[in-house]
Parts: structure tokens; sequence; C-alpha cells
């Protein structure tokens, strides 16, 4: 499977942070019955590598499991080693980005400049994650960016939900990444995963329709 071909088709990048186990598996089941395919689990979350392993053994290539938050290459070694997919970081580690190429895994790491971009990419990169989406202008800054380098696949993430996913598209993301405007921690704590499975179906109309 080509990842990025992957996520160019899907778009949305899902990230299940900082639950515990049982949670994070009601997540990822009411995500996927929303049609998502792209799931990063952080490293902040409890047994994330277990996860990552069980996930990829009970959804096999019906949905893609990456590892986020990733900020060295010893949380690499750990996230390729449990069957990740994929690296997203936060920010900019050159060294993670040439293991993950070694590994042949994917990396997306965090940028917010130009010249981030650009030194992300000649790294090895092949697409970046633009964050703080939210911080940086939003849509207007994705645009801005990307009329000099819009050969680089730039995925956006921080503050994308809902009401924007469809204008940040427009304005030339490759995909977007989705948080707390997704996995919503208030339904978790009330256990109202159809909630989150309503969402993400929505989330996905948008991008699609």
């Amino acid at each position: 499977m080509d990842i990025l071909d992957a996520l160019r088709k899907e778009k949305i990048m899902a990230m299940i942070r900082g639950l515990q186990p049982d949670d994070s598996d009601r997540v990822i089941d009411a995500l996927v019955r929303g049609g998502i395919r792209f799931i990063e689990v952080t490293t902040n979350t409890e047994g994330v590598y277990t996860l990552v392993s069980r996930w990829r053994k009970e959804y096999g290539n019906d949905v893609v499991i990456g590892v986020g938050t990733v900020l060295d290459v010893e949380m690499a070694k750990k996230a390729v080693d449990a069957g990740a997919q994929f690296l997203v970081s936060p920010n900019l580690d050159e060294e993670v980005i040439e293991y993950g190429a070694r590994q042949l895994v994917d990396v997306y790491p965090g940028v917010m400049t130009p010249t981030e971009m650009v030194k992300a990419v000649k790294a090895g990169a092949k697409a970046v994650k633009v964050f703080p989406m939210g911080s940086l202008g939003g849509a207007s800054y994705l645009r801005e960016v990307r009329a000099p380098l819009d050969r680089i696949p730039m995925i956006a993430s921080g503050s994308v939900g809902l009401h924007n996913i469809r204008e940040v598209i427009d304005a030339g993301a490759f995909a977007v990444g989705m948080g707390g405007n997704l996995v919503n921690k208030k339904w978790i704590e009330e256990g109202n995963y159809a909630a989150i499975t309503e969402l993400a179906r929505a989330c996905v109309i948008a991008i699609t329709g």
C-alpha cells in the first residue's frame, strides 16, 4: 500500500490522544463506523504501542494506523516495531525523517514556516503537517504559503473541524488532521460513541460532497 496515495484519497486523519486503552478501542471503532480510515494514536496515549499492534491485526488493510507525537528516533523505532504505517510529529526532527525513510515508513513532521517545509522535504518527508493551523491563520495562511510551495503536500492540523474542513481543503490542504474537534472527550466521558460516529460521517461527507 502507498500510504500517501491512500491519504490523498481519504483526506481525514483522526487523532486519538491521551485516552485509556478501553476508550481508545471504542473510539477507533466509532471512527471506522463513521467512515474514517486513517488513525493516528499519539505516544502520550496509554498502551500506545500495544494498541497499534492489536489494531493492525484486527483491522488489517481496512484501516491505516500510525503513531503521532513522535519526538525522537527512539519513539520512532518503538512505533515502527509495533507496526505503525506512518509517523507524525508536532515538530521537525530530521533524524526521525531519515529513520523513517530507511524503514520505508512515511514521516509527516510538524512545520510552521516555508523554511521548515522545504527543509523537511529535503530531509525526505513526503508530506508535512502544517501546525498549529488555527494559530497560524487557518485557511488563509495555507492558501498563501501554498502559492510558492504547491508541490509540497500539506496536512492541515490544529483547529480543523466540521465547520471549516471544506474551506481548508479548498485552500489546498492535501489532507487534514483532526483531534478534539472530532474525538470529543465529553462524548467519551458520557459513553456517547454514536455521536463520534455521526460527526465522523458528517466530516467524510463534507470532504467528498
